[in-house]
């Protein structure tokens, strides 16, 4: 374990395994520097791969305050650590953060994401911030449990899968991890693509949706795609919101490769 400070002095844990040149992968929600560990070892043959805490979470430090750019900043110490540079890979929010790091001149070789949560059309329809509202009263008000509950429902969980999840092991993690929540959300930006924002990104991008997953993701992939000059997109079939390790593996090593 090793940890950086960001530019505003919260220390930001990381790992760093494997040789070859620097991968960061950069988690969503409820992920922490331990849940890349079925990915990691398939792309250590080729890369020096970084895991990190994200800000308030696992090892890592937080502030009062929580803002986009402290998050990209945080993101920018792990990609100086890691020598100045790095191939970029988020999932999810950890997607959203990874795109908009390249946006504020955070050097990626090439960046690559799934399924950044823009659940809205980028017309004008599906976007909202009701869901940060709720989630963030739940966390001023101390209830973990309920910001972590509504922010399940809010993502499409069934209320029968959240009462297994309460009764399982990983639901003290999941608690814990709730505040945090509110910085995934912010991610989110009301669902919609920050096209002007995305379309100062000069590194080469990747955007991935699962063939099973709903209609938003492949949208939002292709939206992506439009924003960032020269981008591509790349629906994957029989993947789903989480994809196969070494499917997700084999898709990254081709793309940052090639």
């Amino acid at each position: 374990m090793e940890a950086v400070r960001s530019k505003d002095g919260t220390p930001i844990v990381f790992e760093r395994s494997g040789e070859g040149p620097a991968l960061v992968i950069v988690g969503g929600p409820f992920d922490t520097r331990l849940s890349s560990r079925d990915l990691t070892p398939l792309l250590a043959n080729n890369y020096t791969v970084y895991e990190y805490d994200r800000r308030g979470r696992g090892d890592s430090g937080n502030s009062p305050i929580y803002s986009i750019e402290r998050e990209v900043e945080d993101l920018a110490a792990i990609v100086t650590a890691a020598g100045g540079s790095a191939y970029l890979y988020g999932h999810d929010s950890g997607g959203a953060l990874a795109l908009e790091a390249a946006s504020r001149g955070v050097h990626a070789n090439k960046v690559a994401v799934w399924e950044p949560p823009y659940t809205a059309d980028n017309i004008g329809d599906g976007g909202s911030s009701e869901l940060l509202e709720q989630v963030g009263g739940q966390v001023a008000a101390g209830d973990n449990d309920r910001a972590a509950e509504v922010f399940l429902e809010g993502s499409g969980t069934t209320a029968e899968s959240i009462e297994l999840m309460k009764v399982g092991p990983e639901w003290a993690r999941i608690r814990a991890l709730a505040p945090t929540l509110v910085y995934d959300l912010t991610l989110r930006n009301h669902g919609f693509v920050p096209v002007e924002r995305f379309s100062s990104i000069h590194a080469p991008t990747i955007a991935f949706a699962g063939g099973t997953s709903p209609e938003w993701a492949a949208r939002a992939a292709r939206v992506i795609a439009g924003a960032i000059p020269d981008a591509i997109h790349e629906t994957v079939d029989a993947e789903n919101h989480d994809p196969d390790a070494r499917t997700l593996a084999t898709l990254l090593t081709e793309y940052f490769r090639g």
